[in-house]
């Protein structure tokens, strides 16, 4: 499903060993793969020509995940705000069959929620998860894919699937 075994981060340097993750903003690094996304945290306040190019880089086929979007109740835009964005995240992702990187803080029940709402295709991955193992069972019994970074849960870890779990560095990120 992705060219390298560490599927989110965002330290450019790394771009020949991990998907680096960018902003619609930002340049892709030539010979890298990419993830391209709207982080929750940065939903206030979207302009037009964001969205316009988050379409025009999704389309790349250097780009092989949508993301990193989701739901964080803590910060950034109201969630109805989020929930738009991240629902335009979906689209992509079905369009262009790409994988979506989720960030999730707090907001599991919607998040779970939207994804028996709109029955995508493409995996949902969870990324940066830390959770118990009740919510890792939840999540995995909803469809979902799970990455974990350096902070993890073990008993969470021992529970995933070798098949529906996924590495990241997601370093110099937030």
């Amino acid at each position: 499903m992705f060219p390298h075994a560490d599927i989110h981060c965002h330290d450019r340097s790394r771009y020949r060993e991990a998907v680096i993750n960018i902003y619609p903003d930002e340049e892709i690094i030539e010979g890298a793969y990419h993830s391209v996304g709207i982080h929750p945290w940065h939903t206030v306040d979207v302009a037009p020509t964001t969205i316009e190019r988050l379409h025009s880089l999704a389309a790349l086929p250097q780009i092989v995940a949508i993301g990193e979007t989701g739901l964080d109740a803590l910060k950034g835009a109201s969630i109805e705000v989020q929930t738009e964005i991240f629902r335009l995240h979906v689209a992509l992702s079905e369009q262009y069959q790409k994988p979506l990187i989720i960030h999730c803080v707090k907001s599991f029940n919607e998040i779970i929620a939207l994804k028996k709402e709109l029955r995508p295709t493409m995996p949902w991955i969870i990324h940066g998860f830390r959770g118990k193992p009740q919510l890792a069972t939840q999540l995995l019994n909803n469809g979902f894919y799970i990455s974990l970074g350096k902070h993890f849960n073990p008993e969470s870890a021992a529970i995933i699937p070798t098949d529906r779990l996924f590495h990241e560095s997601d370093e110099n990120g937030f």
